[in-house]
């Protein structure tokens, strides 16, 4: 690449969300994060506890806990439990799956008892909304919904599904309206990728390949290599 690359590492929620990994995997990833300056680590929530040890209250690197993760489809008291277990535990953010069968069936009333009490902790709260699979009707009606909640971030998708677009960022940029910010995540599997999503209006990149994007960015090429 011959243009002037801009830092990521601002920008990156280091996510860590696979099952199978255990505490020093966790460790090793809020490390990960310190030492090139990420803006966030990003894992379940029952591991806030182990992060935070690592990641002592006031460190520039943020903790983010997903709640209701990865499909949402669990009752709306037990999300907020979660979410209040997280909070408890020292989350400075909230990543959120919402109630997609409330979705599927129109109900706006259910999606908003399901985000609204979570918002209402006071951490900022970004909002998954799976659109690679979601209608541009359905879409729409969930981040109209997402944000009457008092959702901060408007997040692209879980990781598990479809890998994220530029396109995709732009529509939802255009949804937001400037009221919400934008995580693009899911598939971000190079370099010139990541800038596109920057380039197409992402503030925050949601991604367990956040380094090897800095080892690209810091050859000036793309990045290659491990899936997650």
């Amino acid at each position: 690449m011959s243009r002037d690359l801009p830092d990521l590492a601002p920008l990156i929620d280091h996510a860590l969300l696979d099952p199978h990994r255990g505490r020093d995997a966790v460790l090793a990833c809020c490390d990960e994060a310190r030492h090139f300056g990420f803006a966030g680590v990003c894992v379940a929530s029952r591991w806030v506890a182990t992060a935070r040890e690592r990641l002592p209250a006031g460190d520039a690197v943020r903790l983010v806990s997903v709640v209701g993760f990865p499909f949402g489809a669990v009752p709306a008291a037990i999300k907020r439990a979660e979410a209040e277990a997280a909070a408890a535990a020292g989350a400075d953010e909230l990543d959120v799956v919402p109630d997609f069968g409330a979705l599927a069936d129109g109900d706006s009333t259910t999606l908003l008892a399901d985000l609204a009490p979570i918002t209402e902790l006071g951490l900022p709260v970004k909002v998954i909304l799976e659109m690679g699979r979601l209608e541009p009707e359905a879409l729409a009606l969930l981040v109209e919904v997402s944000l009457d909640a008092g959702a901060r971030f408007l997040k692209s998708g879980s990781g598990f599904g479809p890998a994220v677009s530029a396109p995709q960022v732009r529509q939802l940029a255009a949804l937001a309206r400037g009221r919400a910010g934008i995580k693009a995540s899911g598939g971000i599997a190079s370099l010139e990728q990541a800038l596109e999503l920057v380039e197409a209006g992402a503030v925050r990149l949601g991604t367990s390949r956040g380094v090897a994007l800095m080892q690209a960015l810091r050859r000036g090429a793309p990045a290659a290599g491990s899936s997650g």
